[in-house]
């Protein structure tokens, strides 16, 4: 399977999941993405992202997270999972490097607001990003809210950055979730790319990763738009799968016959 790599001449992976952010093709959404983000954190609200399975969600968010200075702000990222507010609140303190053997939420609330209260003293500004957000229970919905209180809530210190699928609004929309809802302040939603927006994403991947010429024909890119819905890792896997047959076949033009037979090269 690498050989396609040096049958075409890649320098680097091509179309991988770790790529650089300054490398990212600037797609419309991820720019707004960041606008909002940026937004929501100078007025300390919540900002809620959604979207498809492979829509771009992480990558939008190590985008929007590498604009954002380590000295000036503190990241504090957590993967929702279905667990209680408990689990979730000892992920938190995990995150910001916190012993946390306790089993009250109470405490564990207290100690994380004042590990937030600290950040702030130390001229940071803290950013809580909860990704895979539409796992959580309705009960953690309910109390997150919490965690952003400072005296007596007018004092708001703590931007909240909730990411996941788009029944991630509907728990939202609870009565009981009203809180924290009332708090959001921007809101991005990740569509699939259009076909020209895939015709460049597919040619910027082949220029990192070191070749200049387009190696998809005007069917292949098709044949992938159409095939991945425009989802960012359906695309990717397409295009991957679609290199290493092209390389099989040992020609240098990619067809919508190697996208078609593509998942098959990946398995």
């Amino acid at each position: 399977m690498n050989n396609y790599k040096a049958y075409f001449g890649f320098t680097k992976e091509p179309f991988s999941q770790t790529i650089n952010p300054e490398d990212l093709y600037p797609i419309k959404s991820q720019i707004e993405t960041l606008e909002r983000v940026q937004y929501i954190i100078n007025i300390a609200a919540v900002c809620v992202i959604t979207g498809e399975v492979g829509s771009g969600k992480s990558t939008a968010l190590r985008y929007a997270m590498s604009k954002l200075h380590p000295s000036l702000y503190r990241i504090i990222p957590v993967i929702a999972s279905s667990g209680s507010l408990l689990e979730v609140f000892k992920q938190i303190c995990h995150s910001l490097d916190i012993e946390c053997k306790s089993p009250s939420i109470a405490q564990l609330l207290k100690t994380v607001r004042k590990a937030i209260l600290e950040i702030v003293q130390r001229k940071q500004t803290p950013v809580l990003l909860i990704d895979e957000a539409h796992l959580m229970r309705i009960e953690v919905f309910r109390e997150l809210h919490t965690i952003s209180q400072f005296e007596m809530d007018s004092r708001p210190m703590l931007p909240v950055i909730l990411a996941g699928q788009s029944f991630l609004i509907d728990k939202l929309q609870y009565h009981t979730s009203r809180p924290l809802a009332s708090r959001v302040a921007g809101r991005s939603h990740l569509e699939g790319l259009r076909l020209k927006e895939m015709e460049g994403y597919l040619k910027h991947h082949l220029e990192i990763a070191g070749i200049k010429e387009q190696l998809f024909s005007d069917e292949a890119v098709l044949a992938i738009h159409q095939g991945s819905g425009g989802l960012l890792r359906r695309a990717n896997l397409l295009a991957k799968g679609s290199l290493i047959r092209a390389a099989i076949e040992k020609t240098n033009l990619i067809t919508a016959e190697h996208v078609r037979i593509a998942p098959t090269e990946l398995i």
